[in-house]
């Protein structure tokens, strides 16, 4: 199952270190298959605040996805972002093939006895 990391970033500014960590970030993931869905793109805002801006990164599952985050390469890199980007980053299990929220929803609905 497709995992997902995502990331809530708020950049302050563009640096030589931000510069060298997004120059950087695709090797660090290619041995995992991990690809950018969202990168560098301004977000709408619907509902409530949400400074920042958002980075979605796919990984054919959460081992391969895991396993990048604590890889060598990409830890030696991340500082360059953490030092000058506010942010949370997290890793989520997408939904699979064919899913259904009103088959959700009825399990949630059985559990409250509702």
């Amino acid at each position: 199952m497709t995992t997902y990391a995502i990331g809530h970033i708020r950049p302050e500014t563009v640096n030589e270190d931000v510069l060298r960590y997004i120059e950087g970030i695709q090797a660090t993931m290619d041995p995992f298959g991990g690809r950018f869905l969202v990168h560098g793109k301004e977000v709408e805002v619907l509902e409530g605040p949400f400074p920042g801006t958002v980075v979605v990164i796919a990984f054919p599952d959460i081992e391969r996805a895991r396993a990048w985050y604590a890889s060598p390469a990409y830890q030696e890199l991340l500082p360059l972002r953490t030092r000058h980007i506010r942010g949370e980053v997290i890793l989520v299990d997408g939904v699979p093939e064919g899913y259904d929220a009103t088959k959700t929803a009825a399990a949630l609905r059985a559990a409250a006895g509702l």
